[in-house]
């Protein structure tokens, strides 16, 4: 017999989820038997298997020692880079400054080096992230933003911070706000960019029109030219809206692409300025705006984060880009 004290950050869940993880070598179906025959209870009583745990309390499993057995641990994410850029740092978030060329999250070409495996390594090493103290919850990714993007990600260190931002995200109580380099002048020096985007996943390209399909999704892209000089503005960008690829979709859209960008815009035209293959596009600034409760993240509501050193930005000034 083995008993699990819930903690803080595996509240919530239904108790066969918290079990498959928890307990990943008993069978899903043994798993359904023993809860119904009371082999795995909660506070010493039977309980359902869609009941939500809370914090405090006791799930004892009177199962065999075999299933509890545990491989000696290797964590990946200690082969991820040691390179992080922290913006700000408290005890349930942590926003760092992605650089360009490392992926949000792991894909199928690269696992090991990704912002989040750098997040929990750093977390590991701090002594702030022990896998073996965690039956369920890891540091998590807030947002993401494309590969080939500079900026700030928002990480969550347990798992009422990560509930609450992305319930403030989805209700758009997080803005986020871009710098860009837009080749031309704008014919407008501010506004909002509407349209329906559509991606195609076999181009892994996305396609902005005027009419809404089936297949397509709202967006919105708020802008404000901050200056233009040299034949390249600079813009200041808010996603209203966060499609994939719906900045540098929508600049290509209105006839302005992004310098660098060789996916949305075309070689003849970032040749002319210099053949840069570095799309000038970065997530520079965070603002907390809650309309509603945050709980334990209260204290930063109106709050903003901002990378001062964005890598064009003195280069556009001093017109050296």
């Amino acid at each position: 017999m083995k008993e699990f004290i819930i903690n803080k950050n595996d509240a919530g869940q239904r108790l066969d989820k918290y079990i498959s993880k928890s307990v990943p070598l008993l069978p899903q179906s043994l798993m359904y038997k023993y809860i119904r025959s009371k082999r795995i209870k909660v506070n010493n009583k039977r309980s359902e298997i869609s009941y939500r745990l809370c914090e405090n309390d006791v799930v004892a499993m009177y199962i065999n020692d075999e299933f509890f057995e545990k491989a000696t641990p290797r964590y990946d994410f200690l082969n991820a880079g040691k390179s992080i850029n922290i913006v700000y740092e408290d005890e349930n978030i942590l926003l760092i400054d992605k650089p360009t060329g490392i992926l949000s999250h792991p894909d199928e070409g690269n696992y090991t080096d990704t912002a989040i495996t750098r997040v929990k390594r750093y977390l590991y090493e701090k002594g702030e992230y022990d896998p073996e103290k965690e039956a369920s919850f890891a540091p998590a990714l807030v947002n993401r933003i494309d590969r080939n993007t500079s900026g700030i990600i928002i990480a969550a260190k347990n798992a009422e911070s990560l509930r609450v931002l992305n319930e403030k995200l989805k209700n758009r109580e997080i803005h986020k706000f871009y710098l860009c380099v837009a080749i031309g002048k704008l014919k407008k020096p501010c506004g909002i960019i509407e349209g329906f985007l559509e991606k195609n996943e076999k181009q892994n390209r996305v396609y902005i029109s005027e009419k809404s399909t089936d297949k397509s999704k709202a967006i919105a892209t708020k802008y404000n030219v901050l200056d233009y000089k040299g034949g390249l503005s600079l813009v200041e960008v808010e996603l209203l809206t966060g499609r994939t690829h719906q900045i540098r979709a929508s600049f290509s859209h209105l006839g302005n692409p992004l310098l660098g960008d060789g996916k949305y815009g075309t070689n003849a035209k970032n040749k002319e300025f210099g053949g840069y293959k570095k799309q000038f596009l970065y997530s520079y600034k965070l603002q907390f705006d809650f309309k509603t409760d945050a709980g334990i993240l209260n204290y930063l509501n109106k709050k903003s984060f901002e990378v001062e050193n964005v890598w064009f930005k003195t280069a556009f000034y001093e017109g050296t880009i």
